[in-house]
């Protein structure tokens, strides 16, 4: 073997070995579309305990950051990973599938941000820290084996309906006063928990082929698209009724009012989306689903406006 071949094999080794992610593939991963609604949530929390922002402004940040970037991120990241061989179908151009994210470090990264989502919740103290841990446990089992509560649509949404919403709001509640949030505030928080069930379930519909050929049970896949949608707005609307209810018992009867007009603006919507369900799930998310979220800003302010 001449010198010349032998400086040839040791140049070209490097080309062979593991090669690190992008950042900008990495952040792609993370999804920072999918922020926005966690972050939200958090929000409400926040305003909902009445506490002054101007006193707690460094948890407001770092909560928002937890929430979003940190949490939701993780979330994202977890099933990508174990959802890469039904994404080969469904959406073949996403990080992992498309081989932009190199090797295992889809998974690499889903495990390197849990525990960096961890640190951030530590200055938050227990609740912070407690949140963090069930909205994370929720996260993995979502996505992984061998729980792998996406297989079915009925209790993978709700983990997610409960991830994206309830959590980030019982977080912000909780820590802003540092104490457990009054039932006032857990009960409207559970109900617009319960009503993103139906927000994720739209969400489904652009998955049908890969999650029939993959064997995920959505409820597109297992109803069709019309009865699943059907079932959607039905799950949708029925807890802001119980909210509007809750409203007018506690005395604040204009975001009852306000939550009322909302809904049946929503009612409207969701009378187009039923004609084309399918089509359809992407406009209502950027209308109806703002209105639902416009809600619960609404119910926020007014728990804040009687310190409950």
């Amino acid at each position: 073997m001449t010198p010349a071949e032998k400086s040839s094999i040791t140049f070209d080794r490097p080309a062979t070995s593991v090669r690190l992610p992008d950042l900008k593939v990495c952040l792609e991963l993370l999804k920072p579309v999918t922020w926005f609604a966690a972050i939200w949530a958090f929000m409400c929390g926040v305003v909902s305990s009445g506490a002054p922002l101007a006193a707690r402004w460094p948890e407001l940040v770092l909560g928002m950051v937890l929430a979003g970037p940190m949490v939701c991120g993780t979330s994202q990241a977890v099933n990508d990973w174990f959802d890469r061989h039904v994404d080969a179908i469904n959406e073949p151009d996403r990080p992992i599938p498309s081989g932009r994210m190199p090797g295992r470090w889809g998974l690499y990264i889903a495990i390197i941000w849990s525990g960096a989502s961890l640190l951030v919740a530590l200055p938050l103290g227990p609740w912070g820290v407690g949140a963090t841990v069930f909205a994370l446990a929720a996260a993995w089992g979502y996505s992984a084996p061998p729980f792998r509560f996406k297989m079915n649509g009925w209790w993978g949404n709700a983990a997610v309906a409960l991830c994206y919403e309830g959590v980030p709001w019982f977080t912000g509640a909780a820590v802003m006063r540092n104490a457990l949030p009054a039932p006032h505030t857990l009960i409207i928080a559970a109900l617009y928990s319960a009503g993103a069930h139906g927000i994720m379930t739209l969400n489904d519909f652009k998955s049908i082929e890969g999650d029939l050929k993959i064997g995920v049970r959505s409820l597109p896949a297992q109803l069709g698209v019309l009865r699943a949608s059907i079932v959607a707005c039905i799950i949708m609307a029925v807890p802001q009724v119980c909210v509007i209810e809750f409203m007018i018992g506690w005395h604040h009867p204009l975001a009852a009012a306000l939550i009322g007009v909302s809904l049946l603006v929503q009612l409207f919507l969701m009378r187009r989306l039923l004609e084309k369900p399918r089509e359809r799930a992407p406009w209502y998310n950027a209308t109806g689903t703002t209105l639902y979220v416009v809600g619960m800003l609404v119910s926020a302010f007014a728990l804040a406006a009687t310190g409950v």
